[in-house]
């Protein structure tokens, strides 16, 4: 184990012999860290905090602190951190509220870049990228292989479908579906397309990027159709694609309104 003699490792903690602690970092309360992790200097990591293996948590952060919520009352929530992610300078990420998950849960594989806020009760999922000074509020809902750009902000209980990217300085106030590009602040928020580069990317079929981009002219381009019927007929003229059933049933899923608007 590989702890500077400044930082401050609490008795409660357990942290794997592999880990390292740089200059004037805290540990503060029953925190879990797994192997190969590194924790920065100068940063602070508390309360019901598990972190996993081979992630490095840079300098400034404050992990696992309590929620920003007017009602919390220091209930045992927790923050769950999972393995390899690279969380970059003064990011802030907090534990949960028992008015929400009682959890934030951040997934595998992601980066968060400097300055990055993820509020209670977010879950991220895998391969998420967030850039510089991205913030989400409580209860946002990440899934897989998105990107988030610069300044990017997200209201309170919003979802962003899996490998949308939002272009920077969006404020995304309803849900985003996936596997499309989206830039904008509320009520001006446009999807301008399928997100073919990502999607290409990624080692997605050609086939299937077309199927998304006919599913997409059927939900986005089709203003005689009521959107239950643009949905219905996107599953009978495309019923072989699990991209596009998963696009489908995200609005279907949804509670707080998708974005619809596009590009003219």
């Amino acid at each position: 184990m590989n702890i500077h003699p400044t930082a401050v490792v609490d008795a409660r903690a357990e942290v794997d012999e592999t880990v390292t602690i740089g200059p004037y970092a805290v540990i503060d309360g029953p925190v879990t860290i797994g192997p190969e992790t590194v924790i920065d200097a100068h940063t602070v990591v508390s309360g019901n905090t598990t972190i996993g293996a081979r992630n490095r948590i840079g300098s400034f952060g404050s992990i696992g602190a309590p929620p920003q919520d007017i009602h919390y009352r220091g209930e045992p929530t927790e923050l769950i951190i999972g393995n390899d992610n690279l969380v970059r300078e003064y990011v802030s990420i907090h534990r949960g509220t028992v008015a929400g998950n009682g959890r934030t849960v951040i997934g595998d594989s992601n980066m968060i870049m400097a300055y990055s806020h993820i509020a209670h009760d977010c879950i991220i999922s895998n391969h998420v990228v967030m850039a510089n000074v991205a913030t989400l509020a409580g209860h946002v809902r990440i899934d897989d292989h998105v990107s988030l750009g610069g300044l990017v902000a997200v209201h309170q209980f919003c979802r962003i479908g899996a490998y949308t990217y939002v272009g920077g300085m969006s404020g995304i106030s309803l849900d985003v579906p996936p596997y499309v590009i989206l830039t904008g602040t509320r009520n001006r928020m446009r999807i301008a397309g399928i997100n073919k580069i990502g999607l290409r990317r990624s080692g997605m079929p050609r086939e299937t990027i077309s199927k998304l981009e006919h599913a997409f002219r059927i939900i986005f381009r089709s203003p005689d159709l009521l959107l239950k019927d643009a949905l219905a007929k996107t599953l009978e003229e495309i019923p072989d694609c699990p991209e596009v059933r998963e696009m489908v049933e995200f609005f279907q899923a949804s509670k707080r309104g998708v974005v619809k608007r596009t590009d003219d």
